[in-house]
């Protein structure tokens, strides 16, 4: 698996640009300290995390066009937020071009940007590990998140949530209806984790 991923940190530093792949180094290395936390699989939680934005180089525009050449089944939700896509498009790269058959691997690619309701464990640390990791310095509530993804996994993605929401709603842009899904989902966790 190691010579798998040296193999792909190469192949990736020249598609992506050096700030991106100083952010997709850093997610695959967080994705492993919170594996390593929470009894993950360290190889798939790297590799996951190695080839979440494999699709980020291209635009919105480009990555509709390639999921429609592809017969990716693309719905109107997705439409509306395209800045999710590179999720769906990235997690069938992953698996035709980097040949990844892990299924577990493609579904935390797949759901980094949504989340979704009732994540796998990988996917939910790769959906955390992309939100926490150190390069990032914009989100609001970093300094609360990142030490209560160590802690509490399932809050730490109800806050991170949460925060998403806010700001994507503040700033006036569509959600995707499977972000407010996964919201609820951890929403309710953690309303009865507080006994509400």
């Amino acid at each position: 698996m190691q010579e798998i991923i040296v193999h792909l940190r190469n192949e990736l530093s020249g598609k992506l640009t050096p700030s991106r792949y100083e952010h997709t180094i850093s997610v695959s290395f967080t994705a492993a300290a919170l594996a390593m936390r929470y009894g993950c699989d360290l190889d798939k939680a790297e590799l996951a995390g190695l080839l979440h934005d494999c699709a980020k180089h291209y635009s919105n525009e480009t990555i509709i066009k390639k999921c429609e050449k592809q017969k990716i089944t693309l719905t109107e939700d997705e439409k509306k937020a395209p800045a999710v896509l590179h999720a769906k498009y990235g997690a069938w790269l992953a698996e035709t071009k980097y040949q990844i058959s892990d299924p577990e691997v493609l579904s935390a690619i797949r759901w980094h940007t949504t989340g979704r309701p009732d994540m796998t464990l990988l996917e939910e640390i790769i959906f955390t590990a992309d939100y926490i990791e150190p390069r990032r310095y914009e989100a609001p509530d970093l300094p609360l998140v990142r030490p209560l993804a160590f802690t509490d996994l399932k809050e730490c993605i109800y806050q991170i949530l949460k925060d998403t929401l806010d700001y994507l709603n503040g700033k006036g842009c569509y959600v995707d209806s499977m972000t407010n899904l996964a919201y609820d989902y951890y929403k309710q966790l953690h309303e009865e984790k507080r006994g509400n």
